[in-house]
């Protein structure tokens, strides 16, 4: 979770440089990590699904229904199992804590086959939400859905304001260790319907919107 804090914190800070400064906004990222950026697959909105405090899982034990339970991850990270007791979950796939739980099981009854079902994603409730801030008419957190483009979310957010500039808008992408600023020309989407840079959005992507400089 730390880096995911550091994340938020190096957007929040850049978003407030730019809605500050208006046209004098933070630089773009070179052309080599806005390329990657623009890369990354944005047609899942999660890659492989890890398990966090709040997700509710289904553990069934084949053969074994009295084993079985729906439980809550909870805030220290584990989940409840019976015979076995507390069992790491946060930070695990539900592969890897079904094997787990296997692996525990083994010493009770012969053989356990086990599969987890996650019945409710309350980890991702944040992660994987896509963000528009500064001059537009609502700015908004939204779930990401797979084909989500930068106008999709501003048209969500009730348009461009009447002080936005918009050709200095900024989507702000997470990749690896690194936040990449990649120019969006927001004037020249809503206007000229030129679309080069109505980017797909990819969940935890933030896009700020600057106000001119008067």
């Amino acid at each position: 979770m730390s880096r995911m804090f550091r994340f938020w914190g190096v957007i929040a800070t850049l978003v407030a440089v730019a809605l500050s400064t208006g046209c004098a906004a933070p630089s773009a990222s070179s052309p080599e990590a806005i390329n990657r950026a623009l890369t990354v697959d944005t047609t899942t909105s999660v890659d492989e699904y890890i398990l966090g405090p709040t997700d509710t899982v289904r553990v069934s034990v084949w053969r074994n229904e009295d084993l079985s339970i729906t439980v809550p991850v909870r805030p220290d990270g584990k989940v409840s199992v019976p015979l076995v007791g507390d069992v790491q979950a946060s930070g695990k796939t539900p592969e890897g804590l079904a094997s787990d739980i296997e692996l525990q099981l083994s010493s009770f009854i012969r053989q356990p086959q086990v599969s987890v079902v996650v019945t409710s994603m309350g980890s991702h409730e944040f992660i994987d939400r896509v963000r528009v801030a500064g001059a537009v008419e609502q700015p908004l957190s939204m779930p990401h859905r797979a084909g989500m483009t930068v106008l999709d979310i501003v048209l969500q957010a009730g348009g461009a304001n009447q002080f936005a500039a918009e050709n200095n808008a900024m989507l702000y992408r997470q990749v690896g260790n690194d936040v990449v600023a990649i120019p969006v020309r927001l004037g020249d989407i809503l206007t000229r319907g030129d679309v080069k840079t109505n980017y797909p959005l990819r969940p935890g992507d933030i896009l700020s919107v600057p106000e001119r400089v008067f």
